[in-house]
């Protein structure tokens, strides 16, 4: 049977400094390290009988990479997201808020109130996206109604008045 000189996989595993998740979790470095452990432990007499083993720390490789994946893709959707919403900053924008009213009965209802703004900025935390107008009021993106150009609505508001 070959000998496998496992030394150059042993050095190149040692002085790796990971941090706690890392070490908590299996990835390819630990798949090649038990795979060459199960290499040398193997019985020569049956050498197939580990088949399930090997295919079973396949898959949580595969898994590891495959969640790795979906934490790349969902970086790079909100990235993608905050540059396109980008393009709304100093336009005006209409949205309704949901405001709270007590009467005199101490019953409590809510109103719709139409409010409009310019967007500052685009803020994303937590995965949820707000703009930021420019009066600093926070507005959900899901609540924007409309979006016009400044220049625009302000000409519409010139001529009305002429």
């Amino acid at each position: 049977m070959p000998i496998i000189d496992t030394t150059m996989y042993k050095n190149s595993f040692q002085n790796v400094n990971k941090t706690a998740e890392e070490k908590s979790m299996l990835g390819k470095d630990d798949f090649l390290r038990i795979l060459v452990t199960q290499l040398q432990n193997q019985d020569p007499t049956q050498p197939l009988q580990d088949r399930e083993f090997i295919a079973q720390m396949a898959q949580f490789s595969t898994l590891e990479q495959m969640t790795n994946m979906n934490k790349m893709m969902s970086t790079l959707a909100e990235s993608q997201t905050l540059g396109g919403l980008s393009g709304m900053i100093g336009k005006n924008v209409t949205w309704t808020e949901k405001v709270q009213e007590v009467d005199a009965m101490g019953n409590t209802t809510y109103k719709d109130v139409p409010k409009q703004g310019v967007v500052k900025s685009v803020s994303m935390k937590d995965g949820t996206t707000q703009l930021i107008m420019e009066d600093d009021a926070k507005v959900a993106i899901g609540l924007v109604e409309t979006l016009t150009n400044p220049t625009t609505s302000a000409q519409t508001n010139q001529r009305s008045a002429s």
